[in-house]
């Protein structure tokens, strides 16, 4: 098992009063080109919007987009149609294909919404736009990994255009839970979102990122009470 281990205080950060985001790769004014995303996995931003304020309308094309929000509340609206609000406890994510125009607005005047929006490139081009959103919470079982991402549209939680699987797992101090990989050709970026952890040799704290090639499985140890999700991609 090979790693590399991305520490939280390493990351690109960008404060715009309104916004205060951590860049785990390149992204915006943060240029690394040793960062650049962990094989199709592009983008990890850890982002804090402010009430009342938030990302105008603006436009992507052929890209994975997938948002998790971890509080407060995240108002969603595109130009497929789609106009909702996103909490903490679901996960939202859209095609961009040949094109989608969407804006991502605090659901509350005055109550910050922090929310990780993450970027997976897809392997086909210019699909139809489309937009899915669902309660994760309900798919959790604790102190395992629990699908909440697939390329396969009738399995459990949302799914993209690529062979990724996302999962989440909340496990109690002490507890430890397995993960095989799904690809052979694939790897894995573990993502501290809260709590400490023990993978192989090396601990992982709170917004720490690991990313890990070359092995079947591996097991991840809870050192306190944590989150961690799970992304695996091909290299």
């Amino acid at each position: 098992m090979k790693t590399i281990v991305h520490k939280a205080n390493t990351r690109g950060h960008a404060d715009h009063g309104w916004l205060k985001s951590k860049h785990t790769f390149s992204f915006a004014n943060y240029y690394n080109p040793g960062r650049m995303g962990f094989g199709a996995l592009r983008v990890i931003n850890d982002d804090h919007v402010e009430g009342g304020m938030g990302f105008g309308t603006h436009p992507h094309r052929d890209m994975e987009i997938i948002s998790i929000p971890t509080a407060g509340k995240l108002a969603h609206k595109d130009t497929i149609g789609t106009n909702g609000i996103i909490e903490s406890g679901e996960i939202q994510v859209m095609s961009a294909g040949t094109g989608i125009a969407h804006s991502e607005m605090n659901g509350n005047a005055d109550v910050p919404v922090k929310f990780f929006q993450i970027w997976v490139m897809p392997n086909k081009q210019g699909v139809e736009p489309r937009y899915q959103q669902l309660k994760i919470d309900d798919l959790l079982t604790p102190n395992e990994f629990s699908q909440i991402l697939s390329p396969n549209p009738d399995d459990a939680g949302v799914w993209i255009h690529q062979d990724a699987w996302f999962h989440m797992g909340n496990l109690d101090k002490g507890a430890s839970a397995s993960y095989e990989l799904k690809g052979n050709q694939h790897g894995v970026y573990a993502f501290v979102i809260e709590g400490k952890v023990k993978v192989g040799d090396e601990v992982l704290d709170t917004r720490d990122g690991m990313g890990i090639i070359d092995t079947k499985g591996f097991d991840v140890e809870a050192l306190e009470d944590s989150r961690v999700l799970l992304m695996e991609v091909p290299m």
